[in-house]
């Protein structure tokens, strides 16, 4: 079992994998990513993660590399390559190596590059304990539903949360919760469970669509509504999710205890759906 990379084409340890230093991935931040998960070895969710990745390509007029087809079945060859059970893969695309210059080069070839490592799985003592996250001002930019490599605004909003001894900060634009730099949020009112809706504000997870498909089946009313910033500090519970964190318990919000202060039985019950769910596939 090892750490591998795909770069154009070319097979490696991921220790090996370079690219070029004109890359503009590396000078602009021009490209878009995606991150998958895999369990014993069965890839979660890879239709809708290409999708995804697909959707935000064509936004800044980046060129697939490939058919999904063909991104589909790389994808299956590097988790047999690597050997793990279970596997975090991770996409990248760029416009290509060019000289530096803002706009567009006249022809590149897209720059394909995907990682293979073995999951790191959230600590079970955490899930049980549950999470703190802290509140953090929304700089991004106004395309967050694009899987954009320009991540600056999440690196500061986590590095703020890590020094306040918080897991993930939660971005507030104009009175409303929005998402948390690396995940998206959901708050409970009694049965009812609202999520910020889908829009150029946040970047829609594919773990959020199933959860919102799982919570009728509870007896849940699933909401995708403004989440204001005043209701989500009074919320009987706040649950965060993503593709390496599932649903996870938040206990305490900007130093305060959410609901009772500890896991609440709504985000165990959803964590416990989600997991049947994934067994299934």
């Amino acid at each position: 079992m090892s750490e591998i990379a795909f770069v154009n084409g070319t097979w490696s340890a991921l220790s090996e994998a370079v690219v070029s230093i004109q890359d503009r991935g590396f000078q602009f931040g021009d490209g878009v990513y995606e991150v998958i998960r895999t369990y014993g070895k069965a890839v979660f969710g890879l239709r809708e993660h290409l999708s995804r990745l697909q959707a935000s390509a064509a936004e800044i007029d980046i060129l697939m590399p490939a058919s999904l087809p063909s991104l589909d079945a790389a994808i299956r060859l590097g988790c047999e390559k690597c050997g793990f059970s279970d596997i975090q893969i991770y996409i990248q695309l760029t416009r290509g190596s060019a000289p530096r210059n803002h706009v567009y080069p006249d022809s590149s070839q897209t720059t394909w590059v995907m990682t293979f490592r073995e999951t790191k799985k959230i600590p079970q003592e955490m899930r049980e304990a549950g999470v703190s996250i802290v509140s953090t001002e929304d700089i991004r930019w106004a395309k967050c539903h694009v899987k954009s490599l320009n991540l600056l605004p999440n690196v500061l909003a986590k590095e703020a949360a890590a020094r306040a001894g918080a897991f993930e900060a939660i971005f507030v634009r104009e009175g409303k919760a929005m998402e948390g730099a690396a995940s998206n949020l959901f708050a409970v009112f009694n049965r009812r469970i609202v999520t910020p809706p889908k829009g150029p504000y946040i970047l829609s997870g594919i773990t959020r669509e199933v959860v919102l498909s799982l919570g009728p089946s509870l007896d849940f009313e699933m909401c995708e509504a403004p989440l204001l910033f005043k209701d989500l500090c009074v919320a009987d519970e706040i649950f965060l999710t993503s593709t390496t964190i599932e649903v996870l318990s938040v206990v305490r919000f900007n130093g305060t205890p959410v609901g009772q202060g500890q896991p609440g039985k709504t985000t165990q019950a959803l964590h416990k759906a989600f997991q049947s769910y994934v067994q299934e596939r």
